[in-house]
């Protein structure tokens, strides 16, 4: 059952972006609040999918928690579930990326229609620099930047991995954390085709304050993302009880 609901979901999640992207398309031609209501619509039919076809439901924790200025929300990462949720609770996040993903036609125009921030990666040392100073710009406009400190998709308890960066780019945009703790990974994990029906949890945390030292600040971020993530995993696991996949480090 759990693979019929899988394949069912998976089949209309993607037939539903590419009508949505279809949809969107007028958008590009409105302000950029019309443009996020319109994201923030296809948010809200994937979450309905998810729970309707998956038995996947997302449960946004501490919603209060939310920043309605100018800060950093630092996430978890182990699912694409959290990259669009995050979206949907943001309403109009920043969000770092590879410069060549602004190239792909449909998708690369609404990229620079949300005003993202692209990077040159092969710069290297210059690309820190570059993503931090195109952050802080937009966060002068009122703008939150998502972002997942440890640079990709980690499979639930796994050893965390923390980059430098979140912290660099905290220590010059001079705006408070916001870390997020997840589990979402037990439900909808990467690289896989299943789709563990349960409650994914995405849990906001108290912020942390502006003016720490880059350190500090770093392990204040992991501490709190993984003191979190490690409650949300127990809990998640016990929900899905003989469904609870094999935990690794990788």
């Amino acid at each position: 059952m759990i693979f019929l609901r899988s394949l069912l979901f998976n089949a209309a999640f993607y037939a539903n972006m590419i009508v949505w992207m279809i949809l969107i398309l007028p958008s590009l031609a409105l302000p950029r609040a019309a443009f996020f209501a319109a994201v923030g619509a296809w948010v809200k039919s994937s979450l309905w999918l998810l729970r309707v076809i998956a038995g996947v439901r997302v449960e946004i924790r501490n919603p209060d928690k939310i920043p309605k200025g100018p800060a950093i929300v630092a996430a978890k990462h182990q699912s694409f579930l959290e990259t669009f949720a995050l979206v949907g609770c943001l309403g109009d996040p920043v969000i770092i990326l590879k410069r060549e993903l602004t190239w792909i036609p449909l998708f690369g125009w609404y990229l620079r229609k949300a005003r993202m921030v692209p990077v040159d990666r092969g710069a290297r040392g210059r690309a820190l620099d570059q993503a931090a100073r195109g952050a802080r710009e937009e966060m002068a406009k009122g703008r939150q930047l998502l972002i997942f400190p440890e640079g990709t998709r980690r499979p639930p308890g796994a050893t965390p991995a923390y980059k430098y960066g979140v912290a660099y780019i905290y220590d010059l945009v001079k705006f408070p954390v916001t870390p997020v703790g997840l589990n979402t990974g037990l439900f909808w994990p990467r690289r896989a085709f299943i789709r563990r029906p349960g409650v994914a949890t995405i849990e906001f945390l108290d912020p942390i304050p502006a003016g720490l030292g880059r350190e500090e600040a770093l392990a204040a971020i992991q501490a709190g993302i993984e003191r979190s993530s490690d409650r949300l995993l127990q809990e998640g696991l016990r929900e899905l009880g003989p469904l609870a996949p094999r935990l690794s480090n990788d």
